[in-house]
């Protein structure tokens, strides 16, 4: 049976809300909603949350969860969780787990099925890199830059990410959108596989990547591909305090 080692980015500073992974949502952290979350999936061998923050670390651990103290100059979540994966070869050189998942810290409607969802993708023996998309309903979302748009090639592998609405119809009027064409958003759960993962932290800031601000570009710039399953689960990310108000009587 393969391992599977899932990690849980949590940054103290984030710009836009300092201290998120501490927020508080109905008497319980947001980083411990996504960890319980995370641990209720039987496929997965390990969860760890990688931090840049003692405040977090000590929360962590406080509630029983296991946590890797990190570096604070890492450009992503790729790379933090790279840096889990350097720490864990230090610890036991023999470890081994197959396929890595890259959950985020600030979804905590995160579903188990979601993450069963996220490793059907490499039943596709040829698959490097899983991750989710969900068909956008409204157009307000479809042209919101916060909400990244993906499309696909006929056999499920992504073409393109982007904050633009893509695809763009040029002849469809958005009175009668969505029209013919599906739109979707981009979940942003990732499954690598191991070997994958190792290759991918190697590689240096794209074009495409600094120009939209979204790190599967730099993968995808490099021949990676990605493979793309459809989910009917709706995510909520916090992204500022305002956001918090989103998840009322969902939890």
């Amino acid at each position: 049976m393969e391992r599977i080692l899932a990690v849980i980015p949590a940054r103290y500073a984030s710009t836009r809300f300092p201290g998120k992974p501490l927020a508080m949502i109905a008497g319980k952290s947001m980083i411990q909603r996504v960890y319980e979350q995370a641990m209720k999936c039987g496929r997965i061998s390990e969860v760890i949350v990688a931090t840049e923050d003692a405040r977090i670390y000590e929360h962590v651990t406080g509630f029983g969860g296991k946590c890797f103290m990190t570096s604070d100059k890492h450009r992503s979540g790729t790379d933090r969780i790279g840096e889990v994966i350097e720490q864990l070869s230090a610890q036991s050189p023999s470890f081994t787990f197959d396929i890595v998942i890259n959950i985020q810290g600030d979804e905590p409607m995160l579903e188990p099925d979601q993450l069963v969802e996220l490793l059907s993708g490499f039943e596709d023996s040829t698959a490097q890199i899983c991750s989710l998309q969900k068909e956008i309903q409204d157009i307000s979302e479809w042209k919101n830059p916060n909400v990244v748009k993906v499309v696909n090639d006929q056999n499920g592998y992504a073409l393109y990410f982007s904050r633009s609405p893509i695809p763009f119809s040029r002849d469809q009027q958005e009175t009668i959108w969505p029209g013919t064409i599906r739109h979707y958003k981009h979940i942003g759960l990732y499954a690598y596989r191991m070997s994958t993962l190792q290759s991918i932290l190697k590689l240096p800031t794209g074009k495409l990547e600094a120009a939209e601000s979204l790190e599967q570009l730099r993968w995808m710039e490099n021949g990676y591909r990605l493979k793309m399953i459809v989910t009917d689960y709706e995510t909520i990310a916090v992204d500022s305090p305002e956001d918090l108000s989103k998840l009322t009587n969902k939890i």
